[in-house]
Parts: structure tokens; sequence; C-alpha cells
């Protein structure tokens, strides 16, 4: 019987490697943070060395980036620029790129801004997004005051949804975006209120006599 030799290990085209790396890094710093991350947890995590990974990334803080900008070009997929605003589409888009990489839509919106060497950059992405909210929010609010809060709230409503909606298991998927958009417009709602009754409601009103 003639010994076969073992197959040689297959390469991967670099552009899927990085993908690869990408994948795993994404994970990895979503469950672990930054700080606690290690290239060596994310070469582990990838399956390959950290010789490989090195081969891709010269450091922590540049992969830590180029997980975000892979985050980011997926949003820009699936959210146009928002030139109404705010719109069913933005909130459509944001829950096609969670369902797409849920540690990717946390680490973006979550993670990143608690991390110092990233945090003026998502602060800049997210006053972005406030502006397009304004744009949309301040054409039905008459108060722009109001229609500044209510602005800087939505995206933030709107993101949080999405992220408990992940937590949950991503219950009713089909009803999931509408389910966003009237917790947004709950918002909207609020800032258009006049003086109407905005208690929550008391469980011992509905309770009959004992």
């Amino acid at each position: 019987m003639v010994d076969q030799k073992p197959e040689p290990v297959r390469r991967l085209p670099r552009a899927q490697r990085r993908e690869q790396i990408l994948t795993a890094a994404t994970e990895a710093f979503a469950r672990s943070g930054f700080a606690a991350t290690s290239l060596e947890d994310i070469a582990t995590e990838a399956g390959i060395t950290r010789v490989i990974l090195y081969r891709h990334f010269d450091s922590k803080t540049d992969l830590y980036q180029a997980v975000l900008d892979r985050m980011c070009a997926r949003l820009d997929a699936h959210v146009d620029e928002p030139v109404g605003g705010f719109t069913d589409a933005s909130i459509d888009g944001l829950l096609d790129a969670a369902i797409e990489s849920p540690a990717g839509f946390r680490l973006l919106f979550q993670h990143a801004l608690r991390e110092p060497e990233f945090k003026e950059r998502i602060e800049k992405f997210r006053a972005d997004i406030t502006a397009a909210a304004y744009l949309q929010i301040s054409a039905v609010v008459p108060d722009q005051a109001l229609a500044r809060w209510a602005a800087q709230l939505a995206p933030v409503v709107a993101i949080e949804a999405i992220i408990a909606w992940l937590d949950a298991g991503q219950p009713d998927p089909a009803q999931a975006a509408a389910r966003v958009r009237q917790a947004v417009m709950g918002v909207i709602g609020a800032a258009v209120a006049s003086d109407t009754d905005c208690s929550l409601p008391n469980p011992a009103r509905r309770q009959g006599p004992s």
C-alpha cells in the first residue's frame, strides 16, 4: 500500500481571507470589547495563525477600524442617503443590516462609542443620523426645540429597539420593522402632544373590586 501525502492546506484568496478575519474580529470584539480582545484571540476565532493575521492588518487598532468600516459599508448598502430625512426606508435598512451582521450592528452602535480611540468617529456618525432625522421631523413638529429633541431621540429609539429585538431572538421578523417604526412614531407623537394624559398605565386601575 502506497502512503498518501496529506493534501496541502488550501490558501484562500487574499480578499476572502481578509473577510474571514474581519468576521472573526467582529464577533470577538463584540463579545469582549477592544481592550480585552487580543490578536491571538482573533486569530484563534478565525482558525489562522497570528503570522497570517499580520499579513492583512498591522495592529489591533487597524483591525478594529477595518471592522467599523466594514459595518458602515453594510449600512451604506442597505440605507440610502436620506434625501427626505430619517424615513421608513431608513428603518428597514437598519434592520436589514442588523440581521446581516448582528455582532457588527452591536459593535458599531453599542461598543465602539465606549472606546476612546473610536469615540469621535462614532459620535460624528450618530450626529449625521440625528441631522437626517431632523429633516423629517421638523416638517411635522412645529416647535423647533421639540423637533431637535425628537430628532436626537428617534434614531436612538430605533437602534435600541433593533438591538433589543436581536437580543430577544428576533421574534416575529415579518413585523419587526413595523414595531420599530411604531416606537419611533411614539417619540414624534410625544413631541407634538398637547395637554393629554401622558401617565403610564396603572395596573391597579384595571383591577376589579377585591
